[in-house]
């Protein structure tokens, strides 16, 4: 059976595909697709007020689309002294053409003021399972740590290599992907969706 993962990210794709079961309990063999393999399927904008919403109307529409189950989500960078911002705006901090560097230039210059008491984040994963029926699940993770005063690893991406985890001991850019998926928000959230995936996929 195939499932959509309905991203074009390739750090994310390969992350999942470290998460998701590759069958059922029952033994249906599951088959990953992205949406690398549909050139002319573009998501909608992020219109939500929510990650919850954001990740839903993602999810739903991709798979109204292609006819496909699809596993979509959105993560939040909330971070505490700047209210709980970006939240919802967390890819587009910077602006709508903006890149991880970009993203992660605006947050160090907005907190450079601020010690590591002051620092405090966490990243909030919600994951949304669809069906072309427009029904869906949400998996929700969450990962707490603080933001660091510059660069640090080689590994991930996003706001990866100034965000630190463990005791403020490492970046999230300085684990291996096996580290990572074992404690971060989206290996939560994916872990939980993978144990609904394994058990039973919801009608199309």
């Amino acid at each position: 059976m195939k499932i959509l993962i309905a991203t074009k990210n390739p750090h994310k794709l390969k992350e999942l595909l470290g998460i998701l079961p590759t069958k059922t309990k029952r033994g249906t063999l599951l088959e990953y697709v992205s949406l690398a393999d549909f050139k002319d399927l573009h998501l909608p904008p992020e219109t939500g007020s929510s990650l919850e919403e954001n990740a839903a109307l993602k999810a739903i529409y991709a798979a109204k689309r292609t006819g496909l189950v699809t596993i979509s989500d959105d993560t939040g960078l909330e971070v505490d002294a700047l209210n709980g911002a970006p939240g919802v705006h967390t890819a587009r901090y910077a602006g709508e053409q903006a890149d991880d560097d970009d993203n992660n230039r605006k947050l160090l210059h907005a907190l450079e003021n601020k010690q590591s008491p002051q620092r405090t984040a966490r990243f909030r994963t919600i994951a949304c399972l669809a069906n072309t029926q427009g029904q869906t699940l949400l998996f929700e993770g969450i990962l707490e740590g603080f933001i660091g005063f510059g660069y640090r690893g080689n590994n991930g991406f996003g706001y990866d290599p100034i965000f630190m985890v463990n005791d403020g001991k490492k970046a999230l850019a300085e684990l291996t992907e096996t580290q990572k998926n074992k404690i971060s928000h989206r290996g939560q959230a994916f872990r939980k969706l993978a144990q609904q995936l394994a058990a039973t996929i919801p009608n199309k």
